[in-house]
């Protein structure tokens, strides 16, 4: 198939996005992307695959490594260029906003508050944990795969998945208890 894909056969490359289409957006979606934005990941990744396709490597098994680290890439220009947007917004003069009720009732119930801590735990790590975090838990990459992905030894990948999962759990839990400490109305508490 890399023969093949390598080659511009678009059925090869047509089986390959039907084949790992759903991993990449997953991938994107614990990356911390919006879930209606996955999808335009999606398509930047297999866009990039196939503009770089006679860069792949002929030899291998499974293409995905190759592509959850193309986006992991659109993932990081995706972010710098989100940077850049909301520090130009910054400049510009502030207007007045109606406030948005739907994030407080969302915020008051107890799942959303687990999922919450999990994501703002998972946004506080280091990039480089994060990154080897999502493509060994969410994608269940083997480290080996991960390493290729990333372009890191497997050791590199070791060290940092488990200082991702203890740094997570610690972070995890002192977010909980800090929204937990958060007024709802005067003298009660979440």
């Amino acid at each position: 198939m890399r023969s093949r894909i390598r080659a511009g056969d678009t059925e090869a490359f047509g089986d390959l996005f039907d084949e790992h289409a759903d991993a990449v957006r997953r991938h994107a979606v614990w990356s911390g992307s919006d879930p209606a934005l996955a999808d335009d990941v999606v398509s930047l990744t297999f866009l990039e695959a196939w503009r770089i396709r006679e860069s792949l490597r002929p030899d291998g098994d499974t293409l995905r490594p190759w592509l959850l680290g193309i986006a992991t890439n659109v993932l990081r220009n995706r972010r710098r260029a989100a940077r850049r947007h909301r520090e130009a917004l910054r400049r510009l003069p502030a207007r007045d906003t109606v406030p948005d009720f739907a994030d407080e009732v969302v915020g008051r119930m107890h799942d959303a508050d687990q999922v919450a801590a999990a994501m703002a735990a998972l946004r506080a790590l280091r990039r480089a944990d994060r990154e080897v975090f999502l493509l060994c838990v969410w994608s269940q990459l083997d480290y080996a795969a991960a390493a290729e992905a990333l372009g890191v030894p497997v050791g590199t990948v070791r060290s940092r998945l488990s200082r991702a999962r203890t740094r997570l759990r610690a972070l995890a839990e002192q977010e909980m208890a800090r929204t937990r400490k958060i007024p709802i109305e005067q003298g009660e508490y979440r």
